[in-house]
């Protein structure tokens, strides 16, 4: 054997050890994840920390209190990182993140093809724009020139007002949202069907059941994990099957409305306008 085909084989085994523990270093997601006490989960919104003496708000979306929840069952504390469209296969490649949770159209998940498995939930959900019963707009094309409010970090924000013309005001939270429009600071408003259907069974939102469908897709709350990572699946499927049995989904969606309309009842000190 000549040197140089002994130096060949040998640069050809040490790169196969360290691929090799690169791969096992990867697929034990859920162990490091237990060993390091943090889960790190990559989503598309970070709610911001709370000010003392500031009010309350419950933020948009589901992905941080599942994201809470799913580190209390694992017993770690949980850190949140900030992902876009861009960046998010990246992150979740090189290790950055744990797993991505985001909610995602059949089109976006798409995207991601076999660098990574997606896990979806049980959370789907419609946009739903609703206005007050009395308005004037009965057609998608009448929201041009008319404002649509939505919420900081939502999924809804630049792209609803842009299909149609409307003008976009973007507020910090679902609270702020719905106030503006019982107020008339807002011609309509757009979140999750999921919560807004039963935000309108509530005798005060009888008034605000005016809507008008959305040419747009559903989007499901989804974990996103690397391919190799196939305890910390396996661990996410049975959590999914757990909650499914039980009342979480309807218990988040109902946590959901009842704060966000207590938000707004503690905020509006004055009448409903028009």
């Amino acid at each position: 054997m000549t040197m140089k085909l002994a130096l060949f084989l040998l640069r050809s085994a040490l790169l196969l050890f360290a691929c090799t523990l690169q791969i096992n270093a990867i697929a034990a997601g859920l162990q490091q994840i237990k060993q390091r006490g943090q889960l790190v989960v990559g989503v598309s919104y970070i709610i911001p920390t709370h000010v003392a003496g500031a009010k309350y708000r419950t933020a948009e979306g589901f992905a941080n209190p599942v994201a809470e929840d799913l580190a209390q069952g694992l017993g770690v504390k949980l850190l949140t990182v900030k992902v876009t469209p861009q960046n998010r296969q990246q992150l979740l490649a090189q290790g950055k993140v744990d797993l991505l949770l985001l909610n995602l159209t059949q089109a976006d998940a798409g995207t991601f093809g076999s660098h990574a498995r997606l896990l979806p939930t049980r959370y789907l959900a419609h946009p739903k724009l609703i206005m007050r019963s009395d308005t004037d707009i009965k057609r998608l094309p009448q929201l041009r020139g008319r404002s649509i409010c939505v919420a900081q970090g939502g999924a809804y924000v630049g792209a609803v007002a842009a299909s149609y013309g409307a003008v976009e005001k973007v507020y910090k939270a679902p609270a702020d949202v719905l106030l503006a429009l019982r107020t008339g600071a807002c011609d309509a408003a757009v979140q999750d069907d999921a919560v807004l259907n039963g935000m309108l069974d509530l005798p005060e939102w009888k008034k605000f059941s005016a809507s008008l469908p959305l040419n747009r897709p559903a989007a499901t709350l989804s974990f996103v994990i690397r391919p190799a990572d196939i305890e910390l699946g396996a661990y996410l499927q049975q959590l999914s099957k757990t909650w499914d049995r039980s009342a979480y989904w309807a218990g988040n969606r109902k946590k959901w409305i009842a704060n966000v309309a207590f938000e707004v009842y503690l905020d509006q000190n004055v009448p409903d306008c028009h």
